[in-house]
């Protein structure tokens, strides 16, 4: 096995604060890229969506379950599929294994699907083997084909404006494989993380970060939640907002 040099802790250090430099600057494109998917424009959904879920038929609409946002992942899940009835697609499976607790994305105002043409009654099979516990509805119309995903796995986002729905952004093949956190699945979205520091349209709904975060089982108990410590003053990029905010002077 050929493996890179063996040298001292200085030298590693060393070896680390130069890739630091590169992962630094991915980062901020990584941002500057979620700044522009902020301001991807909006295609209107005019035609009718239907799904069938736990509770009967749903629509598109209703997918959202009184949201602002809908993030709508089509998995391989149906007759034909390697694992059928037993399981649902790999890809799809290890998506699934790696999802947040969805309370996080809810404490957003964002709701996470998953749909298949699997029947529900082997969807609730294949969950319960699984110990998966997401909303998982089927496709009863023609969502996959319009949506570029009848073919191959995708991820969907949508926002609402009272009953009126828009497609925000679509990411499908390699791009599904950055899945799996809260942050990721909010950086895909039309409003992001809504986090202060970053760069959004004027008007976005944002709070400061870190406040928002809490216990999946405790969001709403602790608003804003301040588990965290002071910012580093040492550290311009530290994100955190101060403990003590600094009351305005007073007008003479």
């Amino acid at each position: 096995m050929n493996t890179p040099p063996i040298v001292s802790p200085d030298e590693w250090h060393s070896a680390w604060q130069e890739l630091l430099v590169r992962e630094k600057k991915l980062t901020r494109d990584r941002d500057e890229l979620a700044a522009a998917r902020r301001r991807m424009p909006w295609q209107a959904v005019d035609k009718p969506y239907l799904f069938e879920g736990p509770d009967g038929t749903a629509s598109l609409l209703e997918l959202f379950q009184g949201r602002r946002q809908l993030i709508a992942y089509r998995a391989f899940f149906e007759p034909g599929v390697d694992g059928w009835p037993d399981h649902a697609c790999r890809g799809c499976s290890l998506i699934a294994d790696h999802l947040p607790h969805l309370a996080h994305l809810n404490a957003r105002d964002t709701t996470l699907v998953f749909a298949s043409r699997g029947s529900q009654s082997a969807i609730e099979r294949v969950k319960s083997r699984m110990g998966w516990t997401m909303p998982w509805y089927t496709i009863a119309g023609d969502f996959d084909v319009d949506f570029g995903v009848d073919q191959w796995h995708g991820t969907n986002a949508f926002v609402r404006r009272g009953d009126d729905v828009f497609r925000t952004y679509f990411v499908h093949q390699r791009g599904d494989e950055a899945l799996g956190t809260t942050w990721s699945f909010l950086d895909l979205t039309a409003l992001g993380r809504q986090e202060t520091w970053e760069d959004s349209p004027d008007g976005y709904p944002q709070t400061a970060p870190y406040e928002w975060w809490e216990w999946h089982d405790t969001y709403g108990a602790n608003a804003p939640s301040r588990w965290f410590g002071d910012p580093d003053p040492a550290d311009p990029d530290d994100p955190r907002p101060p403990r003590t905010r600094t009351a305005p002077a007073p007008t003479t």
